[in-house]
């Protein structure tokens, strides 16, 4: 036997190559927000999911230090001059980061609401069904362009010189066909303008006739009306000729001298249309958005009946079916119509559309269109669609980062989101999971805790391992994991009832139904089984009735829940009563600012091509006010010292003693109420978590005098924990006399619902149905519906 060994027939294995010992992601000392010098090892080509309460820096680690230098260091292979077109970013704070791979983010922002934006064009999908419709439409109208409701038909004429020896003018013509709808320029929807919103005609302009925000005759405009010698501003608007009047709404651009200065002067409606109309209403000042919503009237365009395509991309059809038919049908439809299409000239695109409408109905989309507005889809729709793309994917190696990829979902469809992620893990790829689901906790390879609280009380591991340790680790996440909150012994009884008839928005099938009031009211059903069209399309936006929906705060990093919530004016007042000043100076936005970072706090220096660098201001010391304010004091603490605070010290603060403010503590208790004690007063609102806005939100709309509150899935992006809390809030709203309607899929709260409203049996032209109505008790014992199955499961009904 020794003499085999000898001869070289030894069996040992091989030494391991190198390039097999990089199978781990390490993280040495990250200190990204709230981290505290975190360290771990994620294993690659696994599943991982980080979990912990809302605000315990899960984000912090997953997103703004693993992705975001995953990122960086991928910009930085690009050439210098590429580079120059790219955001700047800056590296992560954090000593090592070993082992990276390319990171593909999945995140749930929503997308653009630009209003020629649809699932559509937001996808692959419409390129390839123009191309489509240009190979085998009859009649041919041109090419793929001429299909496109983002592309304007134009014709131009002109004189080219050809330089061949002697020099020779060539006349030429050229022309686009494109399919947009010349009357709506592919919107969709025409806007008519109400006169009597833009001005008071029984005044003059110099009187201030003009009511659109902005337009005070005090500064430039002023100088243009005044100058512009195509009216005259002393006259009533009445008695304006038809000439002036046209002059004064509709002029074309007109370069204009005033006071020796080059200007350009435009009527009111084209300037209103560019800068305001033509912009996400969303995104808009709420002022501005008051002015437009009250000065705008929308109505489907009645050339183009709201298909957004020209006469002739609409009389170009494939066996009877225009484009604006084909986008106009569910996904899944579509899929089958493209699927009995046999047509050798273009099998490789048929197939490649395909594959791109089956990955829609596979990650359970098949309910929309691809002519649904963008800005209109869910946080948890807008991810999927996003997902879309990388589901046919040759790529392995890849580290994909998804944000609570089961947000939106029902219980039902959590499942199959769970073996698309598992799916991604098994062609080679590291997944990265920020969860807060049981059902998606329970797939993971690996799970990283992140805690114990949040906030200032977060930012360290908790637990690493597999989920049974989780489970035997004794960290809040794993005491939670099995928790089966019991259904209510008794439920309230309605004071009232808002009555729905015959309600059909979107999907919905004439659906008669009585709200109760004065109860907690769960609406609930798949995704895309017209719960949200329910409860936002069809209940009376009356008085009293306050929506908190799931869309984005906006704000600067100078914004932060002091500012949001209206909190910093009770405070400034307090401070200024007490040292008889100016409530001004306690701003850092107005006189009280630091003169050198204009109470910022910090110094933004660009570096041009490199990352800009961010350093804390030496002036102020990141305090943000100049130094006189600073020796102004209200119960023996500055300004910058009250907005350090976290709002549980802030409450006791401001509620007895020398700073008692009872406006401010008001505020603070509703702070406080929704779970957000832990949060600094000065903390911008570019730091908080999903979870952590929609719940400023919530507190935010609690001061308002409604009767009826309508949420949008609250416990979005909630810790098992925080739900709890959240119930607990609910039932002080409604016991305080309020009616709370909630859209949820979450089990716990359907539980915990007095009445229940189940929509369905499925998404999209199966759904639009009540298919139960009652207690959450009778749910259960019914098991009718895919709702009562699974929250019978989940309650051990």
């Amino acid at each position: 036997m020794s003499k085999a060994t000898g001869t070289g027939t030894d069996r040992r294995p091989p030494a391991p190559h190198a390039a097999d010992s990089h199978d781990l992601i390490r993280v040495h000392g990250a200190r990204e927000n709230n981290l505290k010098d975190v360290s771990i090892e994620i294993p690659k080509r696994r599943l991982t999911v980080f979990t912990g309460v809302s605000g315990s820096g899960k984000s912090s680690l997953v997103f703004d230090t693993i992705a975001a230098e995953s990122q960086r260091l991928i910009n930085e292979t690009y050439s210098a001059f590429v580079q120059g077109f790219m955001p700047v970013m800056a590296r992560p704070e954090v000593d090592v980061l070993d082992g990276l791979t390319t990171a593909i983010t999945v995140d749930q922002q929503r997308m653009g609401a630009d209003p020629r934006s649809t699932v559509g064009t937001a996808t692959d999908a419409n390129a390839m069904l123009r191309i489509l419709f240009s190979r085998l439409g009859k009649p041919h109208i041109g090419p793929p362009s001429a299909y496109s409701f983002n592309t304007a038909s134009v014709r131009a004429s002109g004189a080219i010189t050809v330089e061949r020896g002697a020099r020779k003018a060539v006349k030429a013509t050229y022309s686009r066909t494109g399919g947009m709808c010349p009357r709506c320029e592919g919107r969709g929807t025409v806007s008519d303008i109400d006169l009597t919103q833009l001005y008071d005609d029984s005044k003059s302009l110099s009187e201030g006739a003009l009511t659109i925000p902005g337009y005070s005759m005090d500064g430039w405009y002023g100088r243009i009306f005044t100058g512009c010698g195509f009216f005259d501003p002393d006259k009533p608007i009445r008695k304006y000729t038809k000439r002036e009047l046209h002059d004064l709404l509709h002029k074309e651009p007109t370069k204009i001298k005033v006071d020796g200065i080059n200007l350009t002067y435009e009527g009111l409606i084209p300037k209103i249309r560019k800068s305001m109309l033509s912009k996400d209403i969303d995104a808009l000042q709420p002022h501005v958005r008051a002015f437009v919503e009250r000065t705008t009237t929308f109505a489907t365009c009645p050339e183009c009946d709201g298909t957004r395509l020209s006469e002739g991309a609409r009389s170009s059809k494939i066996k009877k079916i225009s484009i604006a038919d084909a986008c106009a049908m569910e996904i899944r439809d579509l899929a089958e119509w493209v699927r009995r299409l046999r047509e050798p000239s273009v099998a490789p695109l048929l197939t490649a559309l395909l594959h791109t409408l089956d990955s829609f109905v596979e990650i359970g989309l098949g309910y929309l269109s691809l002519d649904r507005p963008a800005g209109t889809l869910s946080g948890g729709e807008a991810q999927r669609v996003k997902m879309v793309r990388h589901l046919g994917s040759s790529l392995t190696d890849v580290t994909y980062v998804f944000d609570e990829p089961t947000t939106g979902l029902h219980p039902h469809d959590i499942s199959r989101m769970n073996d698309l992620l598992l799916r991604l893990r098994d062609k080679g790829n590291t997944v990265l999971v920020v969860e807060h689901k049981p059902q998606t906790i329970a797939i993971a390879d690996h799970v990283v805790d992140l805690g114990p609280g949040a906030g200032t009380a977060g930012g360290t591991v908790c637990f690493e391992g597999t989920v049974e340790g989780l489970r035997a680790g004794g960290t809040i996440t794993g005491r939670h994991l099995d928790d089966r909150p019991a259904l209510k012994e008794a439920v309230r009884t309605p004071a009232g009832t808002l009555p729905v008839r015959g309600a059909t928005t979107h999907n919905l099938q004439g659906v008669d139904v009585d709200i109760p009031l004065g109860v907690l009211c769960v609406v609930t059903g798949v995704a895309g089984s017209g719960k949200s069209s329910l409860v936002h399309g069809s209940i009376p936006s009356e008085e009293g009735v306050v929506p908190v929906g799931q869309g984005p705060i906006k704000g600067s990093r100078r914004s932060n829940p002091a500012t949001y919530t209206g909190l910093l004016d009770p405070i400034r007042k307090a401070f200024a009563k007490a040292n008889g000043v100016k409530p001004a100076l306690f701003s850092a936005n107005s006189e009280g600012a630091c003169p050198t970072c204009n109470g910022a706090g910090v110094v933004y220096t660009d570096l041009a091509m490199m990352a800009g660098a961010a350093v804390t201001c030496e002036e102020c010391e990141g305090k943000r006010f100049q130094a006189a304010v600073l020796e102004h004091r209200l119960g023996g603490r500055d300004i910058s010292e009250v907005l350090a605070m976290p709002v549980s010290e802030a409450e006791e603060f401001f509620g007895s003693g020398e700073a008692r403010t009872p406006a401010a503590h008001r505020i603070l208790g509703r702070l406080a109420d929704v779970g957000l004690g832990y949060l600094a007063l000065g903390q911008p609102l570019t730091t908080l978590s999903g979870g952590e806005r929609q719940r400023l939100k919530l507190a935010t709309h609690m001061a308002e005098k409604g009767g009826v509150y309508v949420l949008d899935e609250p416990t979005t992006g909630l810790h098992l924990a925080d739900v709890e809390q959240l119930l607990g809030l609910l039932d002080r709203l409604v016991d305080s006399g309020k009616s709370v309607i909630v859209v949820e899929h979450h089990p716990a709260v359907m539980a915990h619902a007095d009445w229940i409203i189940d929509l369905g049996p499925g998404a999209g032209h199966d759904g639009g149905r009540i298919v139960f109505e009652g207690t959450p008790a009778d749910l259960v014992a019914a098991r009718s519906t895919l709702t009562g199955e699974h929250l019978a499961a989940y309650v051990g009904g």
